[in-house]
């Protein structure tokens, strides 16, 4: 089993403590450029924001292929600044309040990041104040939570806090933990992807002469709101096969376990992904000695799967680390990112 090695740890938790709500992705863009500039042949930022890195291949016999991982992370966004002070806020992506819990988070606001507490109001209460009667019957959304800054709404406008405003889980909250055989933290969803496809980067320049084929090594962003960003590099960059990394729910009703074993999705919400690109990451991942968990995650969706139904890459397909807790604290197996990497890897050398 590959033991994450202790630089890629560090640059693990330097990703995760970075902020990058969809659309706002530059502090994680930034490591990454600054990671992969000097290992692959060309880096660009494209017009869409997101960071493109091109590996060569010795001698190319087949077209190119795209690895994805994306950079945003499941966040809030500003819907109103409220006269006290508060903000309503809503989802950005697929979250939900109990995705963090009362906690501290960042104000991103245009001259100035603030701190706020993410907040449901005092436990201590009964029906007779409506909200709490309202979670009560209904549960915890949007509509019942807001963001305490402790500041004026004049405060609040004069460091650019608007409606559009993103809003952050806390750096004090973005802590990497042990937990056993186990890596815990917020937003391994997708900082756990784009650490396993830079140590594939790494492998591939170690086996250029092997490469049939060009790999495109795409940090996208947007994939928690529109897919957006894979979106535009599905459209623009050359080749007919895109590979999404990402986490993969563990769930007994997908058959899928917390180890190191990558899981493989034959298709999602938004569509098939393509059985012959799947089968050729079956083929690298039995050349490796991996086993990969097969699935069908029916309450999910990738890059990927937003590039296939769009019609903009005819082949593509995704894999998953095994991630529990998906978009809350979530948790991988210690060998998951070095397992995931090595199949990766023989898969784009083709």
């Amino acid at each position: 089993m590959p033991i994450l090695a202790d630089s890629d740890r560090a640059l693990l938790k330097r990703l995760l403590t970075a902020r990058g709500p969809s659309g706002d992705e530059k502090e994680v863009r930034e490591i990454c450029r600054e990671v992969l500039e000097p290992l692959v042949d060309e880096l660009h930022k494209d017009e869409a924001g997101n960071l493109v890195g091109l590996i060569r291949a010795a001698k190319a016999t087949r077209p190119p292929i795209l690895a994805v991982a994306h950079m945003d992370e499941i966040a809030m966004i500003v819907k109103r600044l409220l006269p006290d002070g508060r903000l309503q806020v809503t989802n950005l992506g697929g979250d939900r309040p109990m995705s963090f819990g009362q906690c501290a988070v960042d104000i991103l606001g245009d001259d100035e990041h603030l701190t706020g507490v993410l907040s449901l109001g005092s436990l201590h209460r009964t029906n007779d104040s409506p909200q709490m009667a309202e979670i009560r019957q209904s549960g915890v959304d949007w509509e019942v939570v807001s963001v305490v800054t402790g500041r004026s709404r004049q405060d609040l406008e004069k460091a650019g806090v608007h409606p559009g405003t993103r809003v952050v889980v806390s750096t004090v909250e973005r802590e990497l933990i042990d937990v056993g055989q186990l890596l815990g933290a917020h937003f391994m969803d997708d900082r756990a992807l784009i650490v396993a496809g830079i140590v594939s980067v790494r492998q591939l320049l170690q086996r250029r002469g092997e490469m049939t084929r060009d790999v495109y090594f795409v940090c996208s962003t947007k994939e928690e709101v529109t897919n957006g960003g894979a979106k535009y590099a599905a459209r623009t960059l050359p080749g007919d096969q895109m590979i999404a990394l990402e986490v993969g729910p563990v769930a007994a009703e997908y058959d899928t376990v917390l180890n190191d074993q990558p899981i493989l999705s034959f298709g999602d919400q938004k569509g098939l992904y393509s059985p012959e690109l799947i089968d050729d990451i079956r083929a690298a991942a039995k050349a490796e000695g991996v086993t990969p968990q097969l699935a069908l995650l029916e309450d999910f969706a990738s890059d990927a799967s937003a590039a296939i139904s769009s019609g903009l890459k005819p082949q593509t397909a995704v894999m998953c680390i095994p991630t529990q807790n998906t978009h809350g604290f979530e948790l991988i197996h210690k060998g998951a990112i070095g397992t995931f990497a090595r199949v990766l890897t023989r898969t784009l050398i083709g």
